[in-house]
């Protein structure tokens, strides 16, 4: 395991790419360290008990605002991963160019051990509890899903919310990830996972990094493992297969992993899986002897999607895949990372690679404010004039088209497109500024120092051309 705590881990990679920008020492302290911790304990009843419920709100960065950050439910929830999590929103934010500082929540429980009803009312409470303290906001903070959370505790949240705040009219906007009927917006479910699509797509076009790495260009036929099938690995794996034509040949779960060397159908493994509880035991699949044994497997791609410092000083020496995109929070520890780049292997960090999630949050947090959904103003109105420009086609040409072709060439574009669209351009575009910093400083060996750059020099010129650093 790693000598760091995350927090630790956190600012060591921080301290490793100040070193690469020319911003004085005070304004790098005022971005690296946590701005406000809001630590509370609140009781619940239990039957006949009564439970007292740890939990935990920070807020990394104001130089934006609201904040933004996710909610996690873990037991293994404590303020040093809290703080550790708002820091990376913070510089996941910049790197996307995403207008909120970061932020971040945890509620020290197990989900599974408690009802509906029960979490209700941890999450309703939680959330009263950040309006008693002005920890919550569609100008103030904003949070969303994280582990063990998702659109039903964010619409509790909205809910209580908008009732303790009566009249406010953007009150939807003080949460995203909501169910697509309580003021959601499609796309969001898949983002993160589809987020990790792109940003290894986009890695894996540029023939002179694919080149060191022994790899072709392009995503079609490379081999991929991952870790984690939650809604990122399943999303990630679902899109990379389908439209990416990525061979999955191994995954690891809590229950075990499996391998399958012509590839798995990871629609079909999701199927089975929720049909029996385990990925173990999929027809055509080899079972291997740990859970985390499909890490070490031999591929171009590892995703680990579960949680924090699974590739550790234990198994990076193990580790054969000559791509990590981490779709998880701070999977590899910084002992990890220098083996791995030792052997030439290119990581994709977090902070950019599941930065998906918080750039269609956005989207959300916009709608809401707009109070419109997106496309319903020129949708119809894109549609006519596609169909008035393909009729002149045809008619001067004197061609036909069947009915799939002129849907194909005359749609308007609705919401979920114009979110995946959105999505699209901002991964592409932020690797592509990280990749710049990467090539610009030649002393930067790798992708997360420069992507800490790319952040924290976005992050001080906020602060210089606010005025609020001299």
């Amino acid at each position: 395991m790693s000598n760091y705590s995350f927090f630790e881990g956190v600012e060591k990679n921080f301290d490793k790419a100040a070193k690469h920008t020319d911003l004085p020492s005070g304004l790098l302290e005022q971005i690296k360290g946590c701005n406000a911790v809001f630590r509370m304990n609140f009781p619940i009843k239990r039957g006949n008990d009564i439970e007292v419920i740890e939990a935990y709100r920070v807020q990394h960065s104001n130089h934006r605002s609201p904040t933004k950050g996710g909610i996690r439910y873990s037991q293994g929830v404590n303020q040093d991963e809290v703080m550790a999590l708002a820091a990376l929103m913070t510089y996941k934010c910049a790197v996307v160019d995403v207008p909120f500082g970061g932020a971040k929540g945890g509620v020290k429980i197990n989900a599974r051990e408690y009802s509906e009803e029960e979490l209700e009312k941890i999450t309703r409470r939680y959330a009263s509890e950040l309006v008693r303290k002005n920890f919550i906001g569609p100008g103030m903070d904003v949070p969303a899903p994280d582990y063990g959370t998702g659109p039903r505790e964010m619409a509790w949240i909205m809910d209580t919310y908008a009732a303790l705040n009566s009249g406010e009219i953007d009150a939807a906007g003080c949460v995203t990830g909501k169910p697509v009927s309580q003021n959601g917006i499609q796309g969001r479910t898949e983002a993160t996972g589809r987020g990790v699509y792109y940003a290894v797509r986009e890695a894996c076009n540029h023939e002179e990094d694919m080149n060191a790495l022994g790899l072709t260009t392009g995503l079609k036929g490379k081999t991929m493992v991952i870790q984690g099938l939650g809604n990122v690995g399943s999303f990630t794996g679902k899109i990379s297969q389908d439209e990416g034509d990525v061979k999955i040949i191994g995954v690891a779960e809590y229950e075990g992993s499996i391998y399958k060397e012509d590839g798995l159908d990871i629609h079909a493994l999701l199927d089975f899986r929720a049909k029996t509880g385990s990925i173990v035991g999929f027809p055509g699949s080899t079972t291997l002897e740990h859970r985390s044994s499909a890490l070490e497997l031999e591929c171009d791609i590892l995703v680990p999607a579960a949680l924090e410092n699974q590739i550790n000083e234990g198994n990076a020496a193990d580790i054969k895949a000559k791509i990590i995109v981490e779709a998880a929070n701070g999977p590899v520890t910084p002992e990890a990372e220098e083996v791995l780049l030792a052997k030439g292997c290119l990581i994709i960090p977090d902070m950019y690679a599941n930065a998906g999630g918080v750039t269609v949050s956005y989207f959300e947090w916009l709608k809401n404010l707009s109070h419109m959904r997106f496309g319903r103003m020129q949708k119809r109105f894109e549609s006519n004039r596609y169909e008035l420009l393909v009729d002149l086609v045809l008619k001067m040409t004197g061609k036909e088209l069947n009915a799939g072709e002129r849907k194909l060439l005359t749609f308007g574009a609705d919401e979920v497109d114009l979110v995946r669209s959105g999505l699209e351009e901002t991964m592409i575009n932020a690797y592509n500024g990280i990749r710049n910093t990467w090539k610009a400083k030649p002393e930067i060996k790798d992708l997360r120092t420069a992507a800490f750059v790319y952040a924290i020099e976005k992050i001080g010129s906020d602060y210089t051309a606010l005025g609020i650093w001299p």
